[in-house]
């Protein structure tokens, strides 16, 4: 499976942004995707993710401002993210979960100043 996000930019607070990331590949063997976060020094921290049934969950922090949703035809994930804050950037990444492990992308930057 490959992921590639797309949509990352700087952004001013209180603004809102969404990201894409698109599955190609054994997409259909893929039982949930989701996405992470990271800033340089610190460890990478769960956002939200969808499974095969559409059912999302939510880092409780941030589920007040982030959604996650998918489109199935497309192989796309996506988050909507609003009211950002300068807390909010960083590096944001897609994972899919798969039998056989977890499949990341690159990432995409997020930078809310």
């Amino acid at each position: 499976v490959q992921l590639v996000e797309s949509g990352g930019s700087l952004v001013q607070a209180g603004g809102s942004l969404r990201l894409s990331c698109v599955a190609s590949g054994a997409t259909q063997d893929i039982g949930c995707m989701g996405w992470f976060r990271q800033v340089p020094g610190l460890e990478r921290e769960g956002i939200g993710s969808i499974d095969s049934d559409g059912i999302t969950t939510y880092a409780d922090s941030l589920k007040a401002r982030f959604t996650v949703s998918g489109d199935n035809a497309k192989n796309t994930l996506y988050l909507q993210m609003s009211s950002l804050k300068p807390d909010d950037t960083a590096m944001y990444y897609c994972a899919a979960g798969l039998l056989g492990g977890r499949y990341w992308g690159q990432g995409t930057q997020v930078t809310v100043s």
